[in-house]
């Protein structure tokens, strides 16, 4: 039974009683397995550009920037880097001269935090000790870097000082993102705490990015909403109250983020991990490869708008509709095998319905063992089959054959998305109406030495998406460089 207290408090979320009882009840449901049809494939779901469509693509974009649509680069970047830190926390609890800590220790005068880190070590009177190095380095009387988020750590080295992570973004808009006025807009998803950080940086560094690239940055923040939390539950299913007997809400996952990416205006939209930059040498293929995701995603579009004119306008042969099915089935990879069964009339309302929807363009890169979701062929709620980035978690592993469906994929995820969110008359889409709710995710968590069963929102870009169209297109591997422990930025892409 909720208390006045606990309404009270979950008004103060914004999270209203039906919410939170729908929560309650899907940690005693569970969630459903997905059902697939395949493995995304060259061919199959994936499409490879030949250099001909690569060129025409590339022009696309550019055409499309010189005309007045408003494009934004969305990165999350609340998440914390302590995770990052784990080998160098565990160091300083055991002092063991692990194969990581001696990589680190040995090539510490590469990381592009090296001059900050020796100055706090000066300013503190430490010795050269790799303790004393990996102390300062985390702790609060040095850099805070145990703290901070990836966004606002040192990844790389210049001549005119070292980078962070967000201003690589800021570079990175400025190369495929600048509108015509030459404005770049980039929006970046913080924590509360962190938010100030993030802005002191922007402002420091803006004067200096506007100069050399010749462009103006609008850059805007927000936080994930309170109302996204989840509620944790005892393993009975009942709400589970911390030490405060307030019932415990936790982040409910980068899934929230849909709210945050439904609150912006903007025509076409990039989303990227804030951890996944490089330095200015490798920019050029990254650079490119955005450019044709996003000629890709503005060609389709364009093709889906007039069809959609078309069938609006109620004046079309059964010849036009079968032409539209091709492209649903062929480039938007939407698959129905009961069509034949439509009259025309029934027809163009589900056509209408799937082309009048959101659409990303979604970088695929080869597998090469590294962590993170796949490109499936997926059956969605009403039969029909669609391109979904699933995760491990969201697949039976007792079916034996869906599993060796994922172990035999040719790609990963390494969330490179563009993403088109207004309609043909430029009307904003409801982002959240396109959710799959039965996307979400249970887990085992605990809190004050008391488990507990975390609810985590469908995915940003895994069911969040689930009722998007998408269009899965291979990118190269030098386009993904992400940063998940500290020795990575030893790696030669970071160097």
């Amino acid at each position: 039974m909720l208390t006045q207290e606990d309404k009270d408090f979950l008004a103060k979320k914004g999270i209203s009683e039906e919410k939170l009882n729908a929560q309650l009840q899907c940690f005693k449901t569970g969630f459903p397995w997905l059902r697939l049809a395949g493995a995304a494939s060259p061919g199959n779901g994936i499409t490879v550009a030949s250099p001909e469509e690569k060129k025409a693509y590339l022009a696309a974009w550019e055409s499309y920037l010189a005309g007045s649509g408003k494009v934004l680069k969305f990165v999350p970047a609340s998440g914390a880097a302590s995770r990052m830190f784990k080998n160098l926390f565990e160091y300083l609890d055991t002092e063991e001269k692990t194969d990581f800590i001696k990589k680190f220790e040995d090539n510490l005068d590469k990381f592009a935090f090296i001059g900050d880190l020796k100055e706090a070590i000066a300013k503190n009177g430490g010795d050269d000790s790799t303790k004393t190095a990996i102390a300062t380095l985390l702790g609060e009387e040095g850099l805070s870097y145990g703290k901070l988020p990836k966004g606002l750590l040192k990844f790389h080295k210049y001549e005119d000082g070292a980078r962070t992570p967000v201003e690589e973004h800021l570079v990175e808009g400025a190369l495929y993102a600048a509108s015509k006025t030459g404005t770049v807009y980039v929006h970046f998803t913080v924590s509360p705490e962190h938010r100030p950080l993030f802005e002191a940086l922007v402002e420091k560094v803006l004067p200096k990015y506007e100069a050399v690239y010749g462009v103006k940055y609008s850059v805007s923040f927000s936080e994930q909403k309170s109302s996204t939390d989840t509620v944790a539950a005892n393993p009975d299913n009942t709400p589970f109250r911390g030490k405060d007997g307030k019932i415990l809400f936790r982040p409910g996952g980068h899934g929230a983020l849909i709210e945050n990416l439904n609150d912006l205006d903007a025509d076409i939209i990039f989303i990227k991990n804030i951890d996944n930059v490089v330095p200015d040498r490798l920019k050029p293929e990254t650079t490119e490869y955005k450019k044709l995701i996003a000629g890709i995603l503005v060609s389709k579009q364009q093709k889906a708008f007039d069809y959609l004119r078309l069938l609006d306008s109620g004046t079309y042969t059964h010849a036009q509709l079968e032409e539209i099915i091709r492209f649903l089935r062929d480039e938007l990879c939407c698959r129905n095998p009961e069509l034949k069964d439509l009259e025309d009339a029934e027809l163009a309302i589900y056509l209408r319905n799937k082309l009048n929807r959101p659409i990303r363009v979604c970088g695929m890169v080869k597998n090469v063992g590294e962590p993170g979701g796949g490109p499936f062929l997926a059956y969605n709620p009403d039969n029909t089959i669609s391109l979904q980035i699933l995760e491990s978690s969201q697949i039976d592993t007792a079916n034996e054959e869906y599993m060796e469906m994922f172990k035999n994929g040719t790609h990963f995820n390494p969330v490179d998305l563009v993403c088109a969110i207004k309609n043909y008359k430029g009307e904003k889409f409801d982002l959240t109406k396109h959710v799959d709710p039965k996307t979400g995710f249970i887990s085992n968590k605990s809190k004050d030495g008391k488990e507990l069963k975390a609810l985590e929102l469908p995915g940003l870009w895994n069911g969040a998406m689930s009722d998007w169209n998408t269009i899965f297109v291979d990118v190269p591997l030098g386009t993904f460089n992400p940063v998940k422990t500290v020795n990575d930025l030893l790696r030669e892409q970071h160097q």
